[in-house]
């Protein structure tokens, strides 16, 4: 009598007979013992995060998988082709090295440095070289970018100037009539006639004629009675 048939080995295994007994082993791919002899894997779960379940074997999925060059790591079973640092290219058909990148240009230099001027307002901007030169314009002090005229209105000159054309500047010039005097008070030219004239001095001023008249008269009167004509001018123009 055989006692392998029927076998008592279970699914997946094989029976020997051996001195009227059974012996009972797995079939090759299958592990476990008799009667529970099962395969490997039969789904990915079945093997480590880095294997793949491939004929019932746990097996590396990535030889045979990537292209020429590219290297490949096995995520959740899947194996992930790509090309290595420096190299380019479909890492499922050849990677090959990146060609280096050109050097970028060199940066324009503007034409003309002084547009647009970096001076800022009421400044002049000249390029010397390659680099602006930078100054105030006439009539304005101050450093580039704060060039300012030296004054708007009169409270910003001495009390004895005015403000005229953006300068502090004595307001007298011109202000004042013939035979007058200007003196300057709180920014204003003050004119009055001079000492022995009358009138307006905004334009003219005359000498005031009944004084004139008089000293006329005096001298006649005082050469007649004999005084030195020289005494009377003396005396006269101490008028």
């Amino acid at each position: 009598m055989n006692p392998c048939q029927p076998s008592p080995c279970g699914p997946n295994s094989r029976c020997r007979p051996v001195n009227g007994q059974a012996v009972c082993s797995c079939e090759d791919q299958y592990i476990g013992s008799p009667p529970n002899c099962r395969p490997e894997c039969v789904i990915n779960n079945d093997c480590p995060q880095n294997r793949a379940c491939n004929k019932f074997k746990c097996a590396d999925p990535c030889p045979g998988t990537c292209g020429i060059g590219a290297r490949c790591e096995v995520i959740n079973h899947n194996p992930i082709c790509s090309c290595p640092s420096g190299f380019t290219g479909d890492p499922f058909a050849r990677c090959y090295q990146a060609p280096s990148p050109p050097p970028p240009p060199p940066a324009p230099k503007p034409a003309n440095p002084c547009i647009p001027s970096p001076c800022g307002p009421n400044s002049d901007c000249r390029p010397v070289g390659d680099h602006p030169a930078c100054s105030c314009l006439q009539n304005f002090i101050g450093s580039p970018p704060n060039c300012r005229p030296e004054c708007i209105v009169n409270t910003d000159c001495d009390p004895t100037r005015a403000c005229i054309t953006s300068k502090c500047r004595n307001p007298c010039p011109g202000s004042c009539g013939v035979n007058a005097e200007c003196r300057v008070q709180n920014h204003i030219p003050i004119c009055t006639c001079v000492s022995g004239y009358t009138g307006d001095p905004f334009t003219q001023c005359s000498i005031i004629i009944g004084k004139y008249v008089w000293c006329i008269y005096c001298i006649y009167l005082n050469a007649r009675q004999g005084f030195s004509l020289n005494l009377v001018l003396k005396y006269v123009t101490s008028f």
